[in-house]
């Protein structure tokens, strides 16, 4: 029975540990004066970022965006790199996207023209 916990346990601190990096808590960068705590978790064979917290002037508040998915169908693309789609809820339009992982920073972008013009944010790990 001992070796069963403990193998049960092993497993679950190895799975706990092959986390993808994109996985977690992102606070976005402010965007017209508001920003938001995106969680982006496995959905399919990709990554995907729900709203799930929205401040404006620093203060949380009830956003109609709450539970709204901004980061879709992001696929691993290797090295911490992701291709996929973008929510700009500024403007309610959906973008080509792709996003780089680099230990608690992310460098998102959205892009047009066949990704010859984008604009891009830097969101910070909260957890």
């Amino acid at each position: 029975m001992r070796h069963m916990i403990l193998a049960v346990g092993l497993a679950l601190a190895a799975g706990a540990a092959a986390a993808d990096p994109i996985e977690g808590v992102w606070q976005t960068q402010p965007d017209e004066g508001a920003f938001a705590h995106v969680t982006i978790a496995p959905c399919g064979n990709a990554f995907c970022g729900t709203i799930t917290k929205a401040f404006k002037d620093r203060a949380e508040y009830a956003s109609p965006n709450i539970g709204r998915q901004i980061v879709i169908d992001m696929a691993p693309q290797g090295g911490g790199n992701y291709q996929g789609r973008v929510w700009r809820p500024a403007n309610d339009r959906i973008y080509a996207g792709k996003a780089s992982v680099s230990g608690d920073r992310m460098s998102l972008s959205g892009c047009v023209a066949g990704g010859l013009l984008c604009k891009s944010q830097t969101w910070v790990r909260v957890r």
